[in-house]
This record gives structure tokens, C-alpha cells and sequence, in this order.
């Protein structure tokens, strides 16, 4: 019995009476069909159980050209590792610290492998920034808002991935997952599942997720083939460095405003018999705002004590400490929210990039910022992730999150080694006496560092 396999929105329908274990039977059309992604899989189960099968999945596929193209760059010993491991399985995630040149570890695999190829990546900054790099393979596509391009290889975001999986499940061999800890998640998941792509490729500083969604990983891409931490690569690719964690008080009128706040927001869970062991039981109290007042106000009350916490006045006056101590070096300021960034930016005038900033104007500091025109530079998350940031010499989070992955990113925007930089200085200004405190070392037991 001869087996043929189509591209049927987001699915490969098998067509012949042929149990295959990764498809269901699909009673309205007489067939079996599974989704996409097990493409590969059902292939290799009919090679070795010998059946003979036509293979019209991805027919539609963008032809794509033998890329012989020469780089301006040599690869690292570990870049060179994980683009051979990765070409021995032809599938999985590579974990390499912020910094240390996971585009150039792409880059080698769409060279080697030659074949239409779709990078997704979480925002349209990081969008432009691949197609940059990328233009050495001639003109590459874009898949947005904005425009919709199809060549051999294309960039697009998870967001228009997600809206357009069905439409871009057969058009590519090679597809490339940028952060791919942004994968999992319930809407994203989907462009990997209705993708039939045979090879896959992710990366990422930090794969975990609190919702311990990364297990979904091996499955959707394949499992960790590669993996470097930012100690192991200290010293010869990386600046040395050190983290300093400062305590800064709370002025009493903080102080006592915090405890009011947050006290508010205890007493609520400890009334409602709430306990907090992962991030369910905390979008647990998120998902009552809908229908319990208490639970909304205790919400607002928890957010005005971090808010507190965030960005009270000592913490301002260290990091004025920090600024002259650090006169003439390279720095970036990093907090949680904007109204801060502007804050610190109207106090020390520094220019401040948040996602409200405008892409020419973003563009203009970083280039002042890498000429050395700027010494400093305030930023809220947008900095965080993928956007190729300028060399500093030293860092100051004066808010984030307890996201490991979060402070391993703001960490490594600092680790690139550079002319007469002797180590890299990342400061963690931490409220005393508050959440700010836990979360912190909460944060730091979960690093691989």
C-alpha cells in the first residue's frame, strides 16, 4: 500500500490505510492527520517500517539557493561546538549567556544547511536587527504588521507567526526560534506544532520559565544540545565580572507607607488561606479581580509597596554615588518601569530608551552610546532581551523581577570584553526590609552562574 503525505492547514493528512502513531483518524474526511510538527517523525517511521509513501508536505516550500557566502567573522571554538551539534541532530536549543553570539551560531547553521529558513523573534527591533545581520545571505524577507515577504529567508515575530501559522507551515525546512523561552507559551506553542519544518533551532540565554512551561521544549524544538554558562566562558570571550548586592534603606515615610501596602495585601491572602509555592497561585489571585473587590484592591496594594520599593529616594541618591564613582565609564541603568526610567533620566540627564522611544531615536543613542558621546544610558525591559546593546563596563538594576533569566540578560549586557576592560560591575540595588529582599535571593539560587 502506497502512503501519500500533504500540507492541510497546520496538519499532514496521510492518505492510505496505514496506521501511522503520531496521527489520529480523522472520521469526516476518511484520513489520518496529525499536526504539523510530527511531520518529521511520521517520515521516519515509515522509512524504517519500509512502506513506500509520496511526500507532498512541503511541496509549497520557498526554493532556496546554496548559500556560498563568506563571513566577516571567524566562529568561537563554542560557537563552532554547538553549530556541530546542532548539524548531528538537526534539532534543539543552544543556551549561550546574552553576548555571546547566538546570531552568529544561526547564522553558520542557515549556511550549512542552505535551505528556506524562517527566524522568529519576540519584537520588531529585534526584527530589523536580524534582517541586518542577515543580509549577507542577499534580500531577506519580512513578515509583520507592516509587510508580508516570503524569500528563502525570512524574519518574522511570534506574534504574526502566531496569526499566519497555518499560511507558514509549509513554506520553510529550517526554522529558527530567537528567545525561544517565549515558545511555550499556550498562543506561541502553535507556530512550532502547525510548523512541518524538519529542522529547528532555538536559543536562549535562559530556557526556564517560572510556569515550567519549558518542558514543552524538547517536543516543539528538540532538547538542549548545547550549552554554555556565562563563568564558563569568563575570561576568554567574556569580561571577568562582579555583582555587587547593596542594601538601601527605606526612609521612614517609605518604610511606613510599604507596610501599610503590602500589609494590606498580606492580611487578603492570609485570609483567603493563599499560599504562594509558584506563579499559579499568584495569577490564582489575578484571575479573582474579575468577580472579588478585595482581591482587586489587594492587587493595587501589593503593586504601590513594589512601586515603593522600586524606586525609593536612596536608591536615587546611590545611584547619584554610583554615577561619580564610575565618572568616564560605560553605564547602563536598568529598572522595571518607565515613569522611573524618566525619572533617573530628567535627574542625571541621560537618555532614557523605553518602548515608547522611536526607532531612529533609539538607534541615535545606542550610536552615542558605543562612540562614547554618552556615558550612560536608562532603560526599562526593553534592553533586556535580544537588542544588540553597545559595549558597558558597568551595570545598576534598581528594579526588576524574581526572573532569573531577567537578571542573566541585564548581567550579560555588560560581559563583552573590549579594548583596556579589565571587568565587568553589575550593582543590585535591593530595598531593605521589603519583598525586594526574598525575591532577590530567590532569584539568585535559580542562576547558573
Amino acid at each position: 500500500m502506497r502512503v501519500n503525505l500533504f500540507y492541510r492547514k497546520g496538519t499532514v493528512v496521510i492518505k492510505g490505510s496505514v496506521h501511522v502513531p503520531f496521527a489520529r483518524w480523522d472520521e469526516r474526511v476518511k484520513v489520518y492527520r496529525a499536526l504539523a510538527y510530527k511531520y518529521r517523525d511520521i517520515v521516519e517511521f515509515l522509512r524504517q517500517e519500509g512502506i513506500e509513501f509520496e511526500d507532498h508536505v512541503l511541496d509549497n516550500a520557498i526554493p532556496s539557493p546554496v548559500y556560498d557566502v563568506e563571513f566577516d567573522f571567524e566562529l568561537r571554538d563554542y560557537q563552532e561546538e554547538a553549530v556541530e551539534r546542532f548539524m548531528r541532530f538537526k534539532r534543539g536549543v543552544v543556551v549561550l549567556p546574552t553576548g555571546a553570539g547566538k546570531t552568529i551560531v544561526a547564522m553558520e547553521v542557515i549556511r550549512r544547511l542552505s535551505v528556506s529558513t524562517l527566524i522568529v523573534v519576540p519584537t520588531l527591533a529585534l526584527l530589523e536587527q536580524w534582517k541586518e545581520r542577515l543580509s549577507i545571505f542577499g534580500d531577506v524577507g519580512e513578515f509583520s504588521g507592516k509587510k508580508k515577504e516570503l524569500r528563502p529567508v525570512t524574519v518574522t515575530t511570534y506574534d504574526s507567526a502566531y496569526i499566519n501559522a497555518e499560511a507558514l507551515g509549509d513554506k520553510f525546512l529550517l526554522i529558527v526560534f530567537d528567545e525561544c523561552h517565549h515558545l511555550p507559551s499556550e498562543a506561541y506553542r502553535n507556530i512550532a506544532q502547525m510548523s512541518a519544518a524538519p529542522y529547528r533551532l532555538g536559543l536562549t540565554a535562559f530556557p526556564e520559565r517560572a510556569d515550567e512551561l519549558h518542558e514543552l521544549l524538547p517536543e516543539l524544538i528538540g532538547g538542549i544540545i548545547y550549552e554554555k554558562s556565562p563563568d564558563e566562558l569568563v575570561g576568554g570571550y567574556l569580561a571577568p565580572y562582579e555583582v555587587v548586592r547593596i542594601h538601601v534603606p527605606l526612609s521612614r515615610e517609605e518604610r511606613e507607607l510599604y507596610r501599610k501596602h503590602y500589609g494590606r495585601f498580606k492580611r487578603y491572602v492570609e485570609s483567603r488561606n493563599i499560599r504562594f509555592r509558584n506563579i499559579e497561585d499568584f495569577q490564582r489571585i489575578v484571575m479573582r479581580t474579575g468577580s472579588d473587590k478585595e482581591a482587586f484592591k489587594a492587587l493595587r496594594a501589593l503593586e504601590e509597596a513594589r512601586r515603593i520599593a522600586f524606586s525609593s529616594g536612596k536608591k536615587i541618591e546611590k545611584l547619584r554615588e554610583i554615577l561619580e564613582k564610575h565618572g568616564g565609564e560605560k553605564i547602563i541603568i536598568f529598572t522595571r518601569h518607565n515613569d522611573l526610567v524618566y525619572r533617573i533620566s530628567r535627574r542625571f540627564l541621560i537618555p532614557a530608551i523605553t518602548h515608547r522611544t522611536e526607532k531612529a531615536e533609539r538607534r541615535e543613542i545606542l550610536k552615542k552610546f558605543r562612540e562614547g558621546k554618552y556615558k550612560a544610558i536608562v532603560s526599562s525591559q526593553v534592553l533586556d532581551e535580544g537588542i544588540d546593546v553597545p559595549d558597558a563596563s558597568v551595570g545598576v538594576i534598581i528594579s526588576g523581577t524574581g526572573s532569573s533569566r531577567e537578571f542573566v540578560q541585564r548581567l550579560g549586557r555588560i560581559l563583552r570584553p573590549a579594548p583596556g576592560k579589565e571587568r565587568a560591575l553589575l550593582y543590585e540595588l535591593v530595598s531593605a526590609g521589603t519583598s525586594e529582599v526574598r525575591v532577590a535571593r530567590r532569584r539568585k539560587s535559580r542562576l547558573r552562574l
